[in-house]
């Protein structure tokens, strides 16, 4: 689709390497990743809030050790970082917090509360948190069982919280794991999420005030077994790239295109180019974030997880183009916004 992309990549690289300080002046994906206090960055599975040009990162903090047998970490809770520019990020602290005083609570230190995503609502004036929310319950493999399958929400008045949980559902009736939330331009809201054991991907409607799902939905990649969805639009279309469900290791990200939210949905292929592209570059899709001021500019965020480590996972975040019902997210080792100032349309 682009013909001379990673010889501008490589342009880019020395342009991208001029630092001030500490400050972080490019995007290197997959390397350590520090907060404004120098402390790595725990917003893993996460999603991001645009309000009065500032921008709150919200994740899982996986700063506790990591379970040999299970490869999970205790819940401590939804961290939340902010920043004027994306590359520096002040810790905001933990939006929502673990119940540790509560074995049955859904934000037991044994559970796992994953892929937050939170929105605004301007008629509630409400910040409104979605997670998937799963039970401490291994099945036969020794594995953490994901069968509570659930997904949850919180609210709070400011953007960074604290954020109070309103409770867990199986949204529309379905099993709902790895998830996230798209807000549309006209203010409606869907919850995305795999649901009949994976194999589909389940799209609902959201209530006018995103707490509950409103009886609307469809599905999209049936049969097909994805997971980390995450949902954008560019112009009049919608474009939701998914992962396959192969636990920490990386594969084959997958994306589909429509004209509404709720469909149909067509599957294209994948959007990945260069070394590594049939892994996902290692990493597996979480959110989708468009580029302030550019119509067709977006970031695509990954995670690379570290299942020995979990608080060592690495963020991969790459520029994403698009062009028409085409999308691509090439692979550079350090970029920063003049890519787009750079990219000649074809």
């Amino acid at each position: 689709m682009h013909k001379n992309l990673l010889s501008l990549l490589a342009l880019l690289i020395p342009l991208a390497g001029a630092g001030q300080g500490d400050r972080v002046t490019a995007f290197e994906p997959g390397e350590a990743w520090v907060d404004t206090d120098g402390n790595r960055i725990q917003a893993h599975g996460g999603g991001m809030l645009e309000r009065n040009g500032t921008y709150y990162w919200f994740g899982e903090d996986m700063s506790a050790p990591t379970d040999a047998k299970t490869q999970n970490v205790a819940l401590t809770g939804v961290s939340c970082y902010s920043s004027q520019d994306l590359l520096n990020w002040k810790n905001e602290g933990l939006a929502l917090r673990a119940v540790k005083d509560d074995p049955a609570h859904d934000l037991a230190p044994a559970n796992a509360a994953e892929r937050p995503k939170v929105i605004y609502n301007r008629r509630t004036r409400n910040y409104v948190m979605w997670l998937h929310i799963d039970k401490s319950v291994l099945n036969k493999q020794g594995w953490f069982g994901y069968e509570y399958a659930r997904a949850a929400v919180a609210v709070a008045d400011k953007p960074a919280g604290p954020y109070r949980y309103l409770g867990s559902m199986r949204p529309d009736g379905q099993e709902s794991r790895d998830m996230t939330v798209f807000q549309d331009r006209d203010g409606k809201a869907y919850l995305i999420f795999s649901s009949k054991g994976n194999r589909t991907m389940h799209i609902s409607l959201l209530t006018d005030d995103y707490l509950k799902p409103s009886g609307k939905s469809a599905e999209a990649f049936v049969d097909q077994y994805r997971e980390a969805p995450a949902m954008f639009r560019a112009g009049d279309r919608y474009f939701l790239i998914t992962s396959k469900c192969t636990g920490w290791k990386p594969n084959q990200a997958l994306y589909a295109v429509a004209r509404s939210p709720l469909g149909p949905w067509e599957v294209k292929g994948n959007p990945c180019t260069g070394p590594d592209a049939e892994l996902t570059f290692h990493s597996q899709s979480t959110h989708v974030l468009q580029v302030p001021g550019r119509r067709d500019a977006f970031i695509f965020l990954a995670d690379r997880w570290n299942p020995l480590n979990l608080g060592d996972t690495r963020d991969v975040w790459l520029p994403l183009i698009v062009s028409g019902e085409r999308i691509e997210i090439p692979w550079a080792e350090r970029w920063d916004f003049t890519f787009f100032d750079r990219l000649k349309r074809p």
